[in-house]
């Protein structure tokens, strides 16, 4: 005869438990503990929420750079800009990958989001581009050549530094008079501890 399994929250010396002259042992539970749930059962204990055993949460924010083809000036006038900034965001957000802030000046961007459970960074930022990339070309036509360079960075960014990091984009026009993209790229790289081969980065 087969030995019954032990459950969960079962109380009292292992020997109560082992057959006895064909007799199958009922498990005794102790008074203040819940009663017994089947492991091959999608039983949940009285008091919880049905899901409360299958919910994937999560809370990863990036701080998302990348350029223009060649860092090409092809975002200095202000409304493109914006107009561009706003796609971007909205981009974002039909992946379920909300934005905090989408700025940059006229050769690269910045975008600080939350990424979504369902999404890969990689896809994300090929979606960024390609979407934004033939929006562009096709809204404005004077931006028919407008590309975005190969590569990208993409940075973790903490719950509580999402306010620096937030007003750093904000502020991207006073700290771009005296730094180039080039310096402020290598800076984040260097910060967050990412090696990186020059011949390869400006792509």
């Amino acid at each position: 005869m087969a030995i019954p399994l032990v459950p969960f929250g079962v109380t009292g010396n292992f020997r109560h438990y082992l057959p006895r002259r064909g007799r199958i042992p009922q498990p005794r539970v102790a008074r203040n503990e819940l009663p017994w749930v089947s492991c091959f059962t999608n039983t949940t204990p009285p008091g919880l929420p049905p899901d409360c055993m299958s919910q994937s949460l999560s809370s990863v924010y990036l701080h998302i750079v990348f350029s223009t083809k060649d860092r090409f000036p092809f975002l200095s006038d202000d409304i493109v800009r914006e107009e561009v900034h706003a796609f971007l965001g909205g981009i974002a957000g039909k992946r379920n990958c909300p934005s905090v802030l989408v700025g940059g000046v006229s050769d690269h961007i910045h975008i600080l989001l939350q990424l979504g459970r369902s999404i890969s960074l990689a896809d994300l930022v090929k979606e960024l581009k390609r979407g934004s990339n033939l929006w562009i070309q096709g809204r404005f036509p004077q931006m028919e050549k407008f590309a975005w360079q190969a590569g990208y960075g993409a940075f973790s960014v903490s719950a509580s530094n999402l306010e620096s990091v937030r007003i750093y984009i904000e502020k991207q026009k006073e700290h771009h008079a005296r730094c180039s993209f080039q310096d402020e790229f290598r800076s984040f790289l260097n910060k967050h501890g990412v090696h990186f081969d020059e011949k390869y980065v400006w792509d």
